[in-house]
């Protein structure tokens, strides 16, 4: 004899998922979408706040925000990733409700881009609001540089109101 709904032995309660499940993402806070692995999102929580989705969309079931940030590299992988998560949001591939705040470009390695990557940036610009961060050697070996770039406070200013938001009771 199994053991499912009909099975006298079965209580229902804390198995009943159905019933915890949310169907709208939570209007409090920010997260993070890495368009690709290794993209920066971990990262941007840690020193701004915020919820790490990691490389999917928000999911409603964990009451995640529906305001989102995608984070992407500079280099041509991570260029197209991002292109790719905004062209299925395009499309409507995305949960309902969720908000793109902008698109947030870390550098992939110290000094200038080539042109062909900067006419992608451009590209991603007339889609999105679009927030450079530069390389940050420290970052890599996870510390704090001596002084933050300014590029990321002027992100924390634009996040700042959704990750203070979420921070209240």
């Amino acid at each position: 004899m199994g053991s499912g709904p009909a099975d006298p032995r079965v209580v229902a309660g804390y198995d009943d998922r159905s019933a915890w499940r949310r169907d709208t993402l939570s209007e409090d806070g920010i997260g993070w979408i890495g368009a690709h692995g290794g993209a920066g999102a971990s990262t941007l929580t840690r020193l701004l706040g915020g919820t790490d989705i990691g490389c999917r969309w928000p999911d409603p079931a964990l009451a995640e925000p529906a305001q989102v940030m995608v984070v992407g590299r500079t280099n041509l992988d991570g260029l197209r990733a991002v292109s790719r998560a905004l062209h299925a949001m395009r499309d409507g591939r995305h949960p309902a409700g969720m908000r793109l705040l902008g698109v947030v470009l870390i550098a992939d390695a110290p000094g200038g881009l080539p042109a062909p990557l900067l006419g992608r940036i451009r590209l991603l610009r007339s889609i999105a609001p679009v927030h450079r961060l530069p390389w940050i050697p420290s970052y890599r070996v996870g510390e704090q540089p001596k002084r933050p770039p300014r590029q990321l406070s002027r992100l924390a200013a634009v996040v700042g109101p959704q990750v203070e938001r979420r921070r209240q009771p």
